[in-house]
């Protein structure tokens, strides 16, 4: 009787451990495979717990018996989508303009909002986001992040920037009442001592990435302008990628480029200052594009542009030059579209743009997975390749082919775990 007794208090306790050893296979068999850097018809993909375990020719992949087999015939399946620049807390300004949002909705109100268009972004199929600034809702973001990554709500994973940066007295809302004490839309420094603690005041508010605005509309006239000093640019660099941080800057001016290429920023958004020169630069250092264009051309539509039959405004036009002087001179150029100034869920829209606009079906592809992962450094993202984390997209379709199929998400897959089937 002992020893039977001791039998099944041993069963008891080793059944955890069994369990644990077992885990679930999910074998996907798309019609072909893109893979990060090239597409692969006939490829099969494994996945075991929450990594890919083996991604190749279907006569290769040995298919365990428990493993639970999904047929995606006529789909393309994809690294999941990584968008580099998202304001999970806007929402479009056709509905509400910036300024109200900032000053008229609640933080509840805003922190809502956010949980509805990260829920949005990941069925879309981005299971990672860049976010870059939560525009007056300050750390809010970090506990979004902390919201999904523990399960409480759906979303993608985030990186994010928390209050951007911006120069004393550059940034909006403003006030006709020069007494008024109103919330600011990012956090304000000043000098090179005040730059570098606000750098790491936000890193220590859970900041991944540093968001700086190294130029806006504070001009004479409203007309943008530089707002810190290459000096200052520098500081703030340094004490960033010291603590392992990436470095994001707006920048809309060709002196506010040059001196954020100076200073050695990591990425450039929006970049509509561009030249030649300055691309050439960028290449040199390393430093890429997020161009952001389908934030312009919102923005232009929402001002009465009607794009196919209206002629292309001066900015819309710009954003064609800068995009094509990028890629002439070979800078890395990350796939974002500023986000939130439009529809969230409606992050493929840029893609689209990217591909209207010059670039390769397959180069944009990279860009939204293996570049962006590269430039943000994911390193077990944005590529199907064994060890790599199973963060997956299926779409009805070729994208090569026709690139609007991006919208047509049949299978999103997050850490191994389907969210949408």
């Amino acid at each position: 009787m002992k020893k039977i007794i001791a039998t099944i208090i041993l069963l008891i306790f080793c059944l955890p451990i069994f369990a644990q050893k077992t885990e679930l296979y999910i074998l996907l068999k798309p019609d072909r495979v893109f893979d990060g850097e090239q597409m692969h018809p006939g490829w099969w993909v494994l996945v075991k717990g929450n990594h890919i375990e083996t991604a190749g020719e279907a006569a290769t992949i040995k298919t365990p018996g428990n493993a639970k087999v999904i047929d995606l015939k006529g789909t393309t399946l994809m690294p999941g989508l990584i968008e580099g620049h998202s304001h999970l807390f806007l929402h479009p300004y056709n509905e509400t303009a910036w300024n109200d949002q900032v000053l008229g909705e609640s933080r509840a109100e805003r922190t809502a909002r956010a949980v509805n268009h990260a829920r949005a972004t990941l069925m879309a199929g981005f299971t990672t986001v860049r976010d870059l600034g939560t525009e007056g809702a300050t750390y809010d973001d970090a506990g979004l992040k902390t919201a999904i990554e523990k399960g409480i709500i759906p979303g993608p994973r985030m990186l994010v920037a928390t209050r951007a940066i911006v120069a004393t007295g550059s940034y909006g809302p403003k006030s006709e009442v020069a007494e008024a004490s109103i919330i600011k839309g990012g956090e304000e420094a000043d000098g090179i001592d005040g730059i570098a603690r606000v750098v790491r005041s936000q890193i220590g508010h859970g900041a991944d990435v540093v968001k700086i605005y190294v130029d806006y509309r504070w001009g004479l006239n409203s007309t943008a302008a530089p707002t810190f000093t290459e000096e200052e640019l520098k500081v703030a660099v340094q004490v960033a990628k010291s603590s392992g941080r990436t470095v994001a800057v707006h920048a809309s001016t060709t002196e506010g480029m040059r001196r954020a290429i100076a200073a050695g920023v990591t990425t450039i958004e929006h970049g509509d200052g561009g030249t030649p020169e300055l691309f050439k630069l960028m290449k040199e250092k390393g430093i890429a594009l997020c161009p952001t264009l389908n934030a312009t051309e919102s923005i232009s539509g929402y001002k009465g542009w009607k794009k196919g039959i209206d002629p292309d405004p001066a900015v819309v036009k710009q954003k064609h030059y800068i995009f094509t002087e990028a890629l002439k001179a070979g800078v890395a150029i990350c796939m974002g579209g500023d986000v939130g100034v439009f529809s969230h869920g409606d992050n493929a829209r840029e893609m689209i743009l990217m591909a209207e606009y010059g670039m390769k079906p397959l180069v944009v592809l990279r860009s939204a997975t293996s570049v962006n992962a590269a430039v943000f450094g994911l390193k077990d993202l944005g590529n199907i390749k064994t060890g790599y984390l199973a963060d997956l997209v299926a779409v009805n379709g070729n994208p090569v082919e026709d690139m609007k199929v991006l919208k047509m998400v049949k299978l999103v897959v997050k850490d191994g775990v389907i969210v949408k089937e």
